[in-house]
């Protein structure tokens, strides 16, 4: 078997659906198969895929184990040649799975290829390349330089900003989003490190992959990533997970230095946490008092599409190629899923 797709899925049926509808077309010719990991969803999840995708196995937990030990519990059952980690919330190209395997097949030291992900809006996603979060490379991002200085060859290393989008190109870490694994050097190096609950796993096993010889790669095939579903950016979960999941990487892979990080993260955790507190209670406030809550701006018309017309493929394209002053829009049967 070439390959074998693994999805953990929690409480975002509708975009699983979406998801595999695209793998499905993504996968014609090739001799694959699909694990979804469901880590106890309540919406049914896991009756609907077994209801609709008959083809896909289904590993129903009873409780939620995580990111990295739902993965590990499919990938010991994988049977292909490469392994691909997918998220749920992804539409995948057409031709996107097979230009991974010819790349592959022509890159022998690939242990981990990662893609072009764009935003709902069409814009490229940052961690489609990333550097390896050293405690410096770590610290700029965390005080804010790398997005302040989003282009600098230092202080932005974390999204290896230097690199063209439009041409493949070694990096260092392969976001989890989309991650395809050659199984040999998975085998190798090992499992997804299971401390990491929900960050940063892919970021240790891309490094790990590095330091066992193998090369990391970028190439410009389209996904889209909805990306956080479950977890916004501003909440306290994202802040305490994302960040301590740093804490844990670094501990792990620059033990002689980590008296020196651990205080300064804790206090940035702390920081970040008391500013996101902050937002929460003067919107609260805001809105007791009868004040209206400024929302993002957007556009009044999504850029829209029919999937029984246009194949996932050309969206994609017409998606990158836009203006992205519109987020995506796909009709299906019976539902539209918006950007």
């Amino acid at each position: 078997m070439k390959l074998s797709v693994v999805i953990v899925n929690y409480n975002v049926r509708v975009y699983l659906d979406q998801c595999l509808r695209s793998l499905q077309c993504s996968l014609q010719g090739v001799d694959a198969e699909v694990i979804v990991v469901d880590n106890h969803s309540r919406d049914d999840s896991v009756e609907w895929i077994r209801g609709h995708f008959p083809w896909v196995k289904v590993i129903a937990n009873q409780h939620n184990l995580g990111f990295a030990c739902a993965n590990n519990m499919a990938i010991k059952e994988c049977k292909g040649e490469y392994v691909l980690l997918l998220n749920p919330d992804t539409i995948v190209g057409d031709t996107t799975i097979r230009e991974c395997l010819d790349f592959l097949a022509l890159h022998p030291d690939a242990g981990a290829l990662g893609v072009r992900m764009l935003h709902t809006d069409g814009t490229d996603a940052p961690e489609s390349r990333r550097g390896v979060p050293s405690p410096m490379t770590s610290f700029y991002k965390m005080i804010g330089l790398c997005s302040k200085y989003p282009h600098h060859p230092r202080f932005a290393h974390y999204y290896m900003s230097g690199i063209s989008w439009d041409k493949p190109a070694k990096i260092e870490i392969v976001s989890g989003a989309f991650c395809m694994l050659r199984k040999c050097a998975l085998d190798q190096v090992g499992l997804l490190d299971e401390d990491f609950f929900m960050y940063g796993e892919d970021i240790d096993l891309s490094y790990r992959l590095l330091k066992g010889g193998w090369q990391n790669y970028y190439l410009p095939a389209l996904i889209l990533h909805y990306k956080g579903e479950s977890t916004q950016k501003s909440s306290f979960r994202y802040v305490h997970v994302f960040y301590e999941a740093m804490l844990i990487f670094l501990r792990k892979h620059y033990p002689s230095l980590r008296f020196m990080f651990v205080l300064p993260v804790r206090a940035i955790i702390s920081v970040k946490a008391f500013f996101v507190l902050c937002q929460m209670v003067n919107t609260y406030i805001r809105k007791s008092l009868g004040f209206r809550v400024s929302l993002p701006k957007r556009s009044v018309r999504p850029l829209e599409f029919d999937a029984s017309i246009m194949g996932y493929g050309d969206m994609l394209r017409v998606l990158k190629d836009s203006d992205h002053s519109r987020t995506i829009s796909i009709k299906y049967d019976d539902y539209t899923i918006e950007g």
